[in-house]
């Protein structure tokens, strides 16, 4: 029996009660802490009970080829007998293969393909807590298969620490949820060692993780070397994180082997970490020619030498991917720095960021299980024990924070658009699934009620992203089914794109070959690529014979463009000779439209994405000057002001204009734009203007309505305000201050608000914004008066009053509350009352001038300051100004406005 291995781990106790519960209810959850064995024990067990394969699904790569080779260990075989596993681009199973493990995204591709899953007896979905979009999918399809098709098939949970009841529901209808078995925990102990740093570090967020805090953990591994016994497994978040802390441990290597693990590593380089090696010298397994060792059975001399005599320790840098399912042999130190990094996506620029943030309680419980799975082990916490009990109790799951466009091409190919009706332990955003529904829908995956169409099951059949497949079916007719799957599966693969952001430079070393194990795995995606290529597209891609030599030398295509430009769909027997550069940005144009990109000042590094979001290259980037760039991958953090190219090629503008074709428009626009009139026709490409010329002949109203526009915009100092307009606006002002709202507003929100009646024919023949300068505003105004009002006007609010000498002086309305006439006090004489104005109602002030046309007095009770002021006034100005009459009654003197001649 598969089961009848010599390993005795605390889950062995709980299988019969795992598989009893599958024999009667046909669904089970097992919760098995960290090291009791539930990934290699589990499946053994259920396929000695259950006829047909057991597929085990990972939600990682590398867990489930590790997971494979400790099955076949155990049982003393090789992977691909009875124990076999099948990874994207990689399957090693055959006809006595019993137990298969998969990732996730192939189980939920399997149970499209055919959802009853036939020879299959039982699904195991392990760490069913780590809620990735493709684990959340294959769960919710094998409940549904398993519910309306295969009632049959077995179907196990397993995580150290999930939500048991959640999953249990999830498993049956909630009026009988699935049995939930506990299995013990850990044989060996593990003591927690709380670390914080010495001195408060930055939060983790979008940015570079705080330097401070790789000192902190670099220094807290070489505690951990000095205090403890054993191999040591650090937790980083991310391959620079990782690369960070091995620089500042670099002066271990001659006593201690620091070795890297993470997603982007070869295949052989995780298996060098993730098993033990002999004892003696060890080379590094990045270094070239390094061989690592094979693995060893358990219970053998060998295996116990190897076991037990190593003599060199190791210090395993590893991401979030060792948290779960893989065992890290021979480490009985954790040194966990407490973060994580994940995926945020924003929807509105359709890009991503990856941010740090800090673990959660139940991540950390899996970190720190690895110490004690052979062994008691010690885990140092890069943090305090008070900030412990703030972390969140789960991580957050995918489906919040990512793009959901391939999740929402899933449910349309499963016939459940919106989710409705599946196990899916949360819904999807309502945001992000709409515009992930958007998406498709540009991209004609699905009709407008979000059913899947043909197309729609053609992009789903390419198993990548529905973007990338577009761009592989629409782009092998243009530029060859092999150059398209190349590309494809370079942008695909993203544990291929390494370092630099020229994405034709990285193509042409993955044909060289300058990265063997990194061009076996790109390879062998291109041939699940092109396999995925109907049968047309892929007898193009033979046929073609493409260009091979990076562009510098392929002939112009007859199509009458500029050099590179592409046939339009229908017309690609030029495709084969496109270069490679133009081929790349144009897989890249078709697969995200919306990140061409037209660089905005000549030889910089500052570009305008066609979306309207602004991005940069990095410093010292070969890419900077290219006039265009098709964007494979950018990211925005939140906060920044631009995007970061990550992964770019270079592209001229036709090949962006064919790219991008659904966003290239024209646009005739008239309107207020940089302080004047324009009437202009535009070219665009989204967000990015082409041309730009003028309008031959643009429509008299829009016109008008631009002028309006922006005479509303900039205000009313367009217009041209002479002197006689000022003061007319200001007599209108007065009348409605002294008698009410029956005369017009002319304040300035008004007036703009009714411009159109006020200005009439003047607006309606403006063309640019000198023609508003030329208004007569004079008349313009005019015309808020009706009739009565215009004939009572002067009356009422006289432009200028006759003063007792004769002279007509204006009247300033400055004040609407409060007119003024400024007049020489002389002038005044034989005046006892101040005049009024507005039928009487207002008194003029009357600021009194000396004969030098200074104010001597502000008064509007002139018979009070004819018996009071006057006297004073005149005390003090007469001896100043003898020439000028100061009579002692002024009320009865003659008025004059001229002096005194002088005698000869």
């Amino acid at each position: 029996m598969l089961s009848d291995v010599i390993l005795d781990l605390p889950v062995r106790a709980v299988l019969p009660t795992v598989t009893g519960a599958l024999r009667a209810a046909g669904a089970a959850v097992l919760v098995a802490p960290p090291g009791t064995g539930k990934t290699t024990l589990a499946p053994l067990a259920v396929a000695d009970e259950v006829t047909g394969r057991v597929v085990v699904a990972q939600p990682r790569r590398m867990a489930a080829r590790a997971a494979a080779h400790r099955m076949a260990t155990l049982l003393g075989e090789r992977v691909g007998g009875r124990i076999g596993y099948a990874v994207r681009g990689e399957r090693r199973v055959g006809p006595d293969t019993r137990v298969e493990v998969v990732t996730t995204g192939l189980l939920v591709r399997r149970l499209q393909h055919d959802p009853e899953l036939p020879g299959v007896g039982a699904v195991l979905l392990d760490e069913c807590h780590e809620r990735q979009l493709d684990a959340d999918l294959a769960l919710a399809f094998t409940v549904d298969a398993r519910g309306a098709l295969r009632p049959d098939l077995w179907l196990l949970a397993m995580s150290a620490t999930p939500p048991a009841g959640r999953f249990a529901a999830l498993l049956d209808p909630p009026d009988r949820p699935a049995p939930v078995v506990r299995a013990e925990a850990a044989l060996h102990p593990v003591t927690r060692v709380w670390a914080p740093p010495p001195r408060p570090v930055a939060a983790p967020g979008a940015g570079r993780v705080d330097p401070a805090l790789l000192d902190h953990v670099a220094a807290t591994v070489r505690r951990a070397l000095r205090e403890r016994d054993g191999d040591v497994l650090v937790f980083l978040p991310g391959a620079g994180e990782i690369a960070a802390v091995a620089a500042r441990l670099a002066d271990l290597r001659d006593d201690v082997d620091v070795l890297p693990l993470h997603g982007r590593l070869p295949a052989a380089a995780q298996d060098a970490a993730l098993r033990l090696r002999p004892a003696g010298p060890v080379d590094d397994p990045n270094r070239p020619g390094t061989v690592a060792a094979a693995p060893s059975r358990p219970g053998t001399p060998e295996g116990a030498r190897r076991l037990g005599t190593v003599d060199r320790r190791r210090v395993v840098l590893a991401t979030s991917v060792a948290e779960s399912s893989l065992t890290v042999p021979g480490v009985r130190v954790v040194v966990d720095a407490g973060l994580s990094r994940v995926a945020r996506t924003d929807l509105a620029r359709g890009l991503g960021a990856l941010v740090t943030v800090p673990v959660s309680r139940a991540a950390a419980t899996q970190r720190a299980g690895r110490a004690g799975r052979e062994a008691p082990g010690v885990v140092y916490r890069c943090w305090s024990e008070v900030a412990h009990t703030h972390l969140a109790p789960q991580p957050e799951p995918e489906i919040a924070t990512a793009d959901l466009t391939g999740f929402a091409l899933e449910l349309a190919a499963w016939g459940t658009p919106d989710g409705s009706g599946l196990a899916l332990p949360d819904p999807p955003p309502p945001a992000a699934l709409t515009v992930a529904r958007e998406t498709l829908t540009t991209l004609g995956a699905v009709d407008p009620d979000g059913r899947i169409t043909a197309r729609g099951r053609a992009i789903a059949a390419a198993g990548t992203h529905p973007r990338l497949a577009r761009a592989l079916l629409d782009g092998a007719e243009r530029v060859g089914a092999d150059r398209a799957a190349e590309v494809v599966a370079l942008l695909a693969e993203e544990t291929l794109t390494g370092a630099g952001d020229d994405l034709t430079a990285l193509w042409r070393r993955l044909r060289g070959n300058t990265d063997p194990a990194a061009t076996a795995r790109w390879r062998a995606e291109v041939r699940r690529l092109r396999a995925a290529l109907p049968t047309g597209a892929a007898r193009a891609g033979r046929d073609a014979r493409t260009t091979r030599d990076g562009g510098g030398t392929a002939p112009v295509p007859r199509n009458g463009g500029g050099p590179g430009r592409i046939a339009p769909a229908g017309r690609s027997g030029d495709a084969d000779r496109l270069p490679d550069d133009l081929a790349a940005g144009l897989l890249v144009g078709l697969a995200y439209p919306e990140r061409l990109a037209r660089v905005r000042r000549a030889g910089g590094s500052a570009y305008l994405m066609t979306g309207g979001t602004a991005a940069e290259l990095t410093a010292g980037s070969a890419l900077v000057g290219s006039a265009w760039l098709a964007v494979a991958v950018a990211d925005r953090s939140p906060g920044a002001p631009t995007a970061r190219v990550r992964l770019a090629t270079p592209v001229d503008e036709a090949t962006a204009r064919e790219a991008g074709g659904p966003l290239l428009r024209t646009d005739r626009e008239v309107g207020w734009s940089g302080g004047d009139v324009v009437a202009r026709e535009v070219i665009r490409l989204g967000a990015i203007e082409l041309v730009d010329r003028p309008l031959p002949a643009p429509d008299p109203a829009q016109l008008a309505e631009a002028a309006l526009t922006g005479l509303r915009q900039t205000g009313l100092g367009l217009l041209t305000w002479t002197p006689d307009a000022t003061a007319l606006r200001r007599r209108l002002a007065f009348c409605r201050q002294a008698l009410g709202d029956d005369w017009p507003d002319v304040s300035d929100p008004a007036l703009l608000a009714d411009a159109p009646a006020w200005l009439g024919p003047e607006l309606a023949g403006a063309r640019r914004r000198a023609d508003l300068a030329r208004v007569d505003v004079v008349a313009a105004l005019r015309r808020l008066l009706d009739w009565r009002q215009a004939a009572r006007l002067d009356e009422l609010a006289p432009e200028r009053l006759v003063v007792p000498s004769g002279s007509r002086i204006r009247v300033d309305y400055a004040d609407p509350a409060a007119p003024v006439l400024a007049v020489k006090l002389q002038e005044t004489f034989g005046w006892r009352d101040a005049p009024r104005i507005a039928d009487g109602r207002v008194p003029v002030l009357l600021h009194l001038l000396s004969p030098a046309g200074r104010p001597v007095a502000v008064t509007a009770d002139l018979a009070s300051f004819w018996r009071v002021g006057y006297p004073q006034v005149r005390a003090e100005l007469r001896g100043r100004y003898p020439r000028h009459p100061w009579p002692e009654d002024p009320t009865t003197a003659e008025p004059t406005r001229h002096a005194t001649p002088r005698r000869r």
